[in-house]
C-alpha cells in the first residue's frame, strides 16, 4: 500500500508540473488554497469518478460566505447531501463555480471544508478541472487564482504495466534497417531508380529556371542558403554545377520529374506545385542533419525519380478557437506540412469559446469573441474555458489574428502551395459569435440606433428553447430564420474574399461547419414560428437546416466559390436517428466526414456513393489530438480511441474496413463485423477526394503540447495521402497481407527513427516532436526494456533522479528496481517521459 500510494503521488506531481498554464508569479495569494483528490473511477459500479474537494483557509482572517470559486470541467455534481456545505453550479458549457452551501460554516485560519464530487471517469490527466480562481462578494472585479493540487489516488499501476508491456511487444517486431537500404524520399515517390553518382551542393551551385518557375526558384535558393551559408544566384546559360528547373509534359498535376547527376539536378514539372513538390523531393535527399548549421559542401545521391500524389486534397485542419495559436507558430506549421506535401491548411477560426479572425466592420468578434475571462455578462469578453482562467491576457483562452496577420499567412501558404481554407463554424458551434454581436447589439441600442443594432443580430431575443450541446452550451446556435443571419453571412464572405483578393491567392470554398447542433433548437422561437407559417414549403424546425445551407450556399455561389462542411451537411434527422440525405449531393458539396464510430463506420462510402464530395476524417485514425495510448500520463483526449503514430500509417482509404481491428473503446471487432456494410462504388471512389488530419485544441494550451501531438503522427496521414495504395492495403490473403504490412511498418519506423525526426531536431528551428517512451518487460525482477525507433538510446538512473542526456545508455537484463527511472532520447539528445519501473 505505501508503494501504491507513492506511484500516485508522482503521477499528480506530473500533473501539477505539465498542465499548470499559470506560473507561480501569475497566482494572487488569497489565503484560500484548493486540492481536488480523485478517488474512485467507476464509483458504485457506475460510469462515474468520485473526487473529495478540500477548501482550506490559509489566511489570517476568518473565511465567511461572501465568495464563490471559479473552474472549468466536464459536468461536476454534489454527491449526495454535501451541498449543504459547499454546492456547484453549472454557469454554461464547461464553466462552474463553487459557491457556499445553505449550511456552510465560516472557517476559521487553518480550518478546511470538505465536499464530494462526482464526474464523469477521469481516465487521463487531462480529463481534471482546472482554471480554479475565488471571487469575492466585496471585490467582484479582482478574481484571484487559487494555488491548486490535483492528486490522483486511483491505482494506476494496471495500465501503467499493460501500456509498457504492449509497447515492448509491439517495439521487439522492428528491427533496425541500415540507411543506404531505406526509401531516399519521404512521403514514398511512385518510381525511383538510384544512381552510383553524386552531386555536391555547395557555394558554387546556380540555378537556372523557366521564367514561370521563377517564385520556386527564389524559394529553392533561400532553402539552400539555409543549409550551405550561401544563396545561389539565378543565371541563364551553361554552368557546371547547377540546379534547372524546367517546364516538361508530366502526367497529372503536382506530378514532376527528379534526376540527380554529378553535375546536374533537374526538376520537370507541367504546373508550379510539381515543381515545389520535386524541390521538397530534394530537400528530402539531404542528410538529416544538413539544417543543424550550415555546411561548406553536402553529397545528394545520384537518383531518377517519377512522382505524383495519390489524392488532390491532402488536408490538416487545425482549430485555434479552444485555443490559440500564434501566428509565428502558424507559419512554422505551414513549413513542416509543405516538406511533407499536404497541400490544403483547414483553418478552424471560430468555436463556442473563441472567435480568431478580424473581420472589417464588426469590431467586437475580435475585441469581444476572442478574449476569455471572469465575467458574468459576457459584455466584453467570454466566460473562461478549457482552464483558461480570470484573465483575458496570460494565456491560450485570448488571441485573434489581425487582417495583415492573415494575410501574411495566406501569402506564406500560398508560397508553399497551400491552399486555406477558412472555416466559420455555423449554425452550431458559433456561440462566440453570437455573444459578439449581442454585444454590438446592446451598444447599438444604447446610442438609439434600433435598426443598425439588429443588422447582425444572430438569436432571437425572445427564443426561450431548451437545449445542451454536447459541450454543455444552452445558447450555441445560431437562428436561421432570421434576415440578419444572412447578411452575417454575406458580411464574413465579403470581407474574406476581400482578404484573399488582397493577399492575391486564390480562394476556391469557404467551409461553413455545420457540427453538432442539438435537439431543442428553435422550437420556442417566436421569429421561427413566424417563418414556418409564412413559409409553407418548410415543414418543421429540422428544416431550417437545410434552408439555412441553401442560402449559404446562394451566396458563396455568387462569388463563384463552393461550399465545403462537417458531414451532416449531407444528413437528415430521422426516427433512427441521422441518415442520408441528397438533397445536395449535386451541389458540389466536399464534406468532411469524422463519424466512423460504432454505427456509422460505412457513412463516409455512403455519402461519397451518393454524391458528395468526400474527405476522409476519419477520427479513429485521423484525428491526431487523442492520445497515444491509455496510459494515465499521455496527454490528449480519448473519445474517439487513441491514435498513435501507426493508426494514420495503417490507414486504407478506399476500404478502411480492413485497418479496423478495433472500435473507439479499444474492443476487438468480432469476425463479420463489417460484413453488409456499404462499400465504395466506381462513383464513390472518384468522390473521395482525399484525406484530412484534424487537431482539436481542447488540450492544446502550448506549442510544445501542439507539436507534441502532432509529431510524428502527421508522417503517417502524409505517407498515405501522397504515396500510391501499397502492396499490403491490396492484397487478399490475410496471412501475405499481414506479412507485407510487418514490412512496410518497420521500413516507415526506420525511416522516421533514421531520417524524418533526425531532420526535425534543426528544421525550421526544431519540433518538440514526441519522443516515446520505452516498452518494459519485467521477469523475475529482470527489466527488459526497447525503444520504437532505431537510433533513439534508452538511458537510466537507479537512485530515483530523472535519467538526463548523461545518466548510462540501458542495456536488457538488469535487475529492476523500485528506484529505477528509464528515459528515452533522440539524437539531439532531447528526453521523452521518464518512466519509473512498478515491480508486479
Amino acid at each position: 500500500m505505501r508503494y501504491k500510494l507513492r506511484l500516485t503521488l508522482m503521477v499528480s506531481m506530473v500533473f501539477n508540473c505539465c498542465y499548470a498554464q499559470y506560473i507561480d508569479d501569475d497566482i494572487t495569494e488569497s489565503g484560500i488554497t484548493l486540492v481536488w483528490n480523485v478517488l474512485e473511477n467507476n464509483y458504485s459500479n457506475s460510469e462515474a469518478s468520485f473526487s473529495e474537494l478540500i477548501i482550506t483557509n490559509n489566511g489570517n482572517k476568518e473565511l465567511s460566505s461572501g465568495w464563490k470559486i471559479y473552474f472549468n470541467f466536464s459536468n461536476p455534481r454534489n454527491a449526495d447531501a454535501d451541498s449543504i456545505q459547499l454546492k456547484i453550479e453549472q454557469i454554461n458549457g464547461d464553466f462552474f463555480r463553487i459557491v457556499p452551501g445553505k449550511y456552510f460554516s465560516a472557517l476559521k485560519p487553518g480550518q478546511s471544508v470538505k465536499a464530494g464530487i462526482l464526474s464523469r471517469v477521469l481516465k487521463k490527466q487531462t480529463d481534471n478541472p482546472k482554471g480554479f480562481y475565488i471571487v469575492f462578494d466585496a471585490e467582484p472585479d479582482k478574481p484571484m487564482m487559487l494555488k491548486t493540487d490535483i492528486n490522483s489516488l486511483v491505482d494506476h499501476r494496471k495500465e501503467i504495466l499493460e501500456t509498457g508491456q504492449k509497447t515492448y511487444l509491439q517495439n521487439e517486431k522492428i528491427k533496425s534497417i541500415p540507411l543506404k537500404e531505406l526509401p531516399p524520399i519521404f512521403p514514398s515517390p511512385l518510381m525511383y531508380k538510384r544512381r552510383e553518382e553524386t552531386f555536391n551542393l555547395n557555394k558554387d551551385v546556380k540555378i537556372v529556371t523557366a521564367k514561370m518557375f521563377e517564385e520556386e526558384a527564389g524559394y529553392l535558393a533561400e532553402e539552400i542558403r539555409k543549409v550551405t551559408g550561401v544563396k545561389p544566384s539565378l543565371v541563364s546559360g551553361s554552368v557546371k554545377q547547377v540546379v534547372i528547373l524546367k517546364r516538361e509534359l508530366v502526367k497529372g498535376e503536382e506530378s514532376y520529374k527528379l534526376e540527380v547527376n554529378r553535375n546536374q539536378v533537374i526538376i520537370s514539372a507541367n504546373d508550379k506545385a510539381g515543381i515545389f513538390y520535386g524541390i521538397q523531393s530534394l530537400k528530402s535527399l539531404l542528410p538529416a542533419g544538413a539544417w543543424k548549421t550550415t555546411n561548406k559542401n553536402i553529397s545528394i545521391p545520384g537518383i531518377s525519380v517519377t512522382d505524383a500524389p495519390r489524392f488532390p486534397h491532402r488536408a490538416f485542419m487545425i482549430e485555434v478557437a479552444r485555443n490559440f495559436q500564434s501566428k509565428e507558430e502558424v507559419l512554422k506549421l505551414i513549413d513542416v506540412l509543405s516538406l511533407y506535401k499536404i497541400n490544403v491548411l483547414h483553418f478552424h477560426l471560430n468555436d463556442d469559446e473563441g472567435w480568431r479572425l478580424e473581420i472589417r466592420g464588426l469590431a467586437e468578434l475580435t475585441d469581444v469573441g476572442s478574449k476569455r475571462g471572469h465575467t458574468l455578462t459576457e459584455d466584453q469578453h467570454l466566460y473562461p474555458a478549457y482552464g483558461s482562467g480570470p484573465y483575458t491576457d496570460k494565456n491560450s483562452g485570448s488571441g485573434y489574428y489581425s487582417r495583415k496577420d492573415f494575410i501574411d499567412i495566406l501569402k506564406y501558404a500560398n508560397e508553399r502551395h497551400i491552399s486555406v481554407i477558412p472555416e466559420f463554424e455555423s449554425p452550431g458551434h458559433a456561440r462566440a459569435a453570437i455573444k459578439s454581436m449581442d454585444s454590438r447589439y446592446r451598444r447599438l441600442m444604447n446610442e438609439g440606433k434600433k435598426t443598425e443594432a439588429e443588422e447582425y443580430l444572430l438569436r432571437d431575443i425572445n427564443d426561450s428553447s431548451v437545449y445542451q450541446s454536447v459541450q454543455g452550451w444552452s445558447d450555441n446556435v445560431i437562428n436561421p430564420a432570421m434576415p440578419s443571419v444572412y447578411k452575417f453571412i454575406q458580411k464574413l464572405v465579403d470581407e474574406t474574399v476581400a482578404m484573399y483578393r488582397e493577399a492575391a491567392v486564390p480562394l476556391k470554398t469557404i467551409h461553413f461547419g455545420g457540427d453538432e447542433v442539438p435537439a431543442g433548437v428553435w422550437e420556442k422561437s417566436p421569429v421561427v414560428s413566424d417563418f414556418l407559417k409564412n413559409n409553407p414549403g418548410i415543414k418543421s424546425t429540422d428544416d431550417l437546416w437545410y434552408y439555412y445551407f441553401f442560402k449559404v450556399n446562394q451566396i458563396l455561389k455568387v462569388k463563384n466559390l463552393y461550399l465545403s462542411g462537417w458531414e451532416e451537411m449531407g444528413e437528415r434527422k430521422d426516427v433512427k436517428g441521422m441518415v442520408l440525405e441528397r438533397r445536395f449531393s449535386t451541389s458540389n458539396f466536399h464534406l468532411d466526414v469524422w463519424n466512423n464510430l460504432s454505427g456509422n463506420e460505412d457513412l463516409a462510402y455512403k455519402l461519397a456513393n451518393a454524391g458528395y464530395k468526400v474527405v476522409l476524417t476519419n477520427v479513429t485514425n485521423l484525428y491526431l489530438d487523442l492520445a497515444y495510448n491509455k496510459s494515465y500520463n499521455e496527454p490528449g483526449q480519448y473519445w474517439g480511441g487513441y491514435v498513435d503514430v501507426e493508426k494514420p500509417f495503417s490507414f486504407i482509404p478506399l476500404n478502411y474496413y480492413k485497418n479496423q481491428k478495433e472500435n473507439e473503446r479499444g474492443e476487438p471487432f468480432k469476425p463479420g463485423h463489417f460484413d453488409g456494410m456499404v462499400q465504395l462504388t466506381a462513383l464513390g471512389k472518384k468522390n473521395i477526394v482525399g484525406l484530412q488530419a484534424t487537431f482539436w485544441s481542447e488540450v492544446i494550451t502550448t506549442t510544445s503540447r501542439f507539436e507534441y501531438l502532432l509529431l510524428p503522427k502527421l508522417l503517417g496521414v502524409a505517407e498515405r495521402n501522397w504515396a500510391s495504395d501499397p502492396k499490403w492495403a491490396r492484397e487478399r490473403d490475410v496471412a501475405k497481407s499481414q506479412l507485407l504490412y510487418d514490412s512496410a511498418w518497420m521500413q516507415f519506423i526506420n525511416v522516421l527513427g533514421k531520417k524524418e525526426l533526425p531532420r526535425l531536431v534543426y528544421y525550421r528551428g526544431g519540433f518538440n516532436y514526441r519522443i516515446p517512451s520505452p516498452g518494459i518487460m519485467i521477469t523475475d525482477d529482470i527489466i527488459k526494456a526497447n525503444v520504437l525507433y532505431p537510433d533513439m538510446v534508452i538511458r537510466y538512473t537507479t537512485n530515483g533522479k530523472m535519467p538526463d542526456s548523461g545518466s548510462a545508455v540501458f542495456k536488457s537484463g538488469i535487475p529492476a528496481t523500485e528506484q529505477m527511472q528509464l528515459r528515452v532520447f533522440d539524437t539531439g539528445n532531447r528526453g521523452g517521459e521518464a518512466i519509473q519501473v512498478i515491480l508486479p
